[in-house]
């Protein structure tokens, strides 16, 4: 039955890891619960209806991947995503909470309707082999500088944009205690090292007032002030198309670049870069973007601490699964889940950056036609702090590196430049230079 339901193996999983690897996902995605109402309540909306919302949305979204695509991946209200909806569509460009909302629902739609017709794979597939192969390690770079930032370990600086952050906080210091204690664990191949060392390293806060105990359990908000809010005269405006189009960029690039650098920690791509039941969870992100929408939060997107849980041992949809029952359970006990601190969630996601920089092996950076854009991909992600512009900027450079030197083919055919590439390469730029 596991097996029908969740594409479970017997002979090459254990249930103790997918359900490890499940909670080892929620807890260091969990900071969602926090984040997403404070950004999303400066719009007006209502900060307790958001977090009931997030929580609400995310279940959906994960159970869709858990039953339909069967892998460990988990969604949630995506970061950026949520910042662009409140800080951009509302409070810079102007319009009500409700416009960006019905621009979320649009969205949705679409996806729902390109997943179908199988026009996401395709676009994954017109991206070159080479590429996709160094979207993992730009994601282990990306979240590893969210993890150092999150921990304090590093900072912004007026000076040189970042530096190194105070060494005598206690935050710092526990940060840096969690990173060694969950080092070591992993060394010693001890089963649940990611998870074990978070709780550790939340329990050794609490003395040191960085974990902030406020109860165990709540009543969840009601999301009736949030519920199917929509503008439906505004539907066809040409405001509304850009940021649709905005939205759609943003969200399709960043899902597709987590499933791939996932997928390849994970083991499920073949030799030719294909992802296991991508289309699948394709549709899991679009029935997320569409419901969150419905329930009233930003767009639902597939998350990148997803490769906790897969180096935790998950491997199928019961990791995802238990992610989503974790968000079912945190309905009435928000504030033990959000007492979890940051500095501990922190080692989690330095260390699988760590474990993700592995596949940077198979990109031969000493072949500059591939090996050029490669490093565009993967040092931009971190460092535009965005996984869908490292993607985008990655295939522009790509095409116009083979176009200009005049290398239109590839020692390894997978790699030739088609014109679906040439075309994505376009779409992208019009996306800079329009959007």
């Amino acid at each position: 039955m596991l097996q029908k339901l969740f594409g479970f193996d017997p002979s090459t999983m254990t249930l103790r890891k997918e359900v490890i690897g499940g909670i080892t996902t929620f807890l260091t995605m969990a900071y969602i619960l926090a984040v997403n109402p404070s950004i999303l309540s400066a719009t007006g909306m209502d900060a307790g209806a958001v977090f009931t919302t997030t929580c609400i949305s995310a279940v959906v979204a994960t159970l869709v991947m858990a039953l339909y695509a069967k892998l460990p991946f988990s969604l949630a209200p995506g970061m950026g995503l949520n910042a662009f909806f409140a800080f951009t569509v509302v409070l810079t460009m102007g319009y009500t909470w409700q416009f960006a909302l019905t621009a979320v629902l649009i969205e949705g739609l679409i996806f729902i309707l390109l997943t179908i017709t199988g026009m996401r794979q395709y676009i994954v597939n017109a991206i070159p082999l080479v590429l996709r192969r160094a979207i993992s390690p730009g994601i282990g770079l990306f979240i590893a500088f969210v993890g150092l930032q999150s921990a304090g370990i590093v900072k912004s600086s007026e000076a040189t944009v970042i530096t190194l952050g105070d060494l005598h906080s206690p935050g710092v210091l526990l940060a840096m205690f969690g990173i060694l204690l969950t080092a070591a664990l992993m060394v010693k191949k001890v089963t649940g090292a990611l998870l074990i060392g978070i709780l550790i390293t939340t329990i050794i806060g609490i003395p040191l007032g960085v974990t902030n105990y406020s109860g165990i359990v709540s009543t969840p908000p009601s999301i009736e002030p949030i519920f199917w809010q929509f503008e439906w005269h505004n539907i066809l405006t040409a405001d509304m198309i850009v940021v649709v189009l905005t939205f759609l960029f943003i969200d399709m690039f960043d899902t597709i670049g987590t499933l791939i650098g996932v997928s390849n920690r994970a083991g499920m791509v073949d030799d030719d870069g294909n992802v296991t039941r991508i289309n699948q969870a394709f549709m899991a992100d679009a029935v997320g973007t569409t419901v969150g929408a419905m329930l009233g939060t930003s767009t639902v997107t597939v998350y990148v601490e997803s490769a906790s849980g897969v180096n935790a041992g998950g491997r199928s949809g019961l990791t995802s699964l238990t992610t989503a029952i974790c968000f079912v359970i945190s309905l009435l006990f928000a504030p033990l889940f959000l007492a979890i601190p940051s500095q501990a969630t922190a080692a989690a996601l330095i260390l699988v950056g760590v474990m993700m920089m592995y596949e940077v092996r198979k990109v031969d950076f000493s072949d500059y036609v591939t090996g050029i854009p490669c490093f565009v991909c993967i040092v931009l992600m971190p460092l535009t702090y965005s996984i869908s512009d490292g993607i985008l900027m990655g295939v522009i450079s790509y095409v116009l590196i083979h176009l200009f030197s005049g290398t239109l083919k590839d020692k390894d055919e997978r790699n030739n430049m088609n014109w679906a590439t040439i075309l994505l390469a376009v779409l992208f730029i019009c996306r800079y230079a329009f959007l």
